[in-house]
């Protein structure tokens, strides 16, 4: 059994598949750690042109997505568990997504994404269904999907074994409000700049020390707002 299942209703579950079936989360849903379901919310249309939005009461420009097809592929997705799924709604009127939501999401097991298109959803296919918008920034785009895929890797890669060393991630950017420490490779010397030599001095706590401190310097500069958080 997966450690962590995704759910994901859209009208382009093609766009979603193609994003998250390569690298690192491809590897992952063919190993059986993350599984990713898109479903296609036309197939729930009892429209004969599969149609699934129609203009919005009040007036205004635009087309909204109905709240039946929306809640009948929820209905059908869900049918088959006892409980109800943690259900999330990309939408740029969301509360912006962070590493640590990634880190609260990656403690369930089972989550479905709500991806909204044209001017967006009917409110009460959010009300019926959606525990939490979330949003990716403070901007928006035609859909949800890539949201979504952001959202899947984001979480994903926090799942035991989808990584090849928890270290990967428990010392990069955001995590402990701090970004992460610059790093180098080979060549040591690359157009007249060389790696400092405490990297190569083999001395790791000399390393660790130079690491926090580059680290906190970088956030200063870069994003003294991280170090505002509690």
């Amino acid at each position: 059994m997966a450690a962590i299942r995704f759910d994901i209703m859209t009208l382009f579950p093609e766009l979603v598949d193609t994003v998250l079936g390569e690298s690192i989360i491809g590897r992952a849903r063919k190993n059986g750690i993350v599984e990713v379901f898109a479903h296609n919310i036309r197939d729930y249309s009892k429209d004969k042109f599969r149609r699934v939005d129609d203009t919005p009461y009040g007036g205004g420009k635009g087309m909204l997505m109905k709240p039946d097809p929306i809640c009948d592929c929820f209905d059908a997705i869900t049918a088959e568990f006892p409980q109800k799924p943690y259900t999330v709604y990309m939408s740029p009127k969301g509360t912006v997504f962070t590493q640590k939501k990634a880190r609260e999401l990656s403690r369930l097991s089972h989550i479905v994404i709500l991806c909204g298109h044209y001017e967006g959803v009917d409110q009460r296919a959010i009300d019926a269904i959606v525990d939490e918008e979330i949003s990716i920034g403070d901007y928006v785009l035609t859909g949800g999907e890539i949201p979504a895929t952001v959202l899947v890797d984001a979480v994903s890669r926090l799942i035991d074994g989808v990584l090849a060393d928890p270290e990967c991630h428990e010392k990069e950017s955001h995590t402990q409000n701090l970004l992460e420490y610059p790093q180098y490779t080979r060549p040591f010397d690359f157009r007249g700049v060389t790696v400092p030599e405490v990297l190569i001095s083999g001395h790791h706590e000399n390393i660790e020390k130079w690491r926090r401190e580059e680290a906190r310097k970088l956030t200063e500069k870069k994003r003294p707002d991280l170090l505002e958080d509690p």
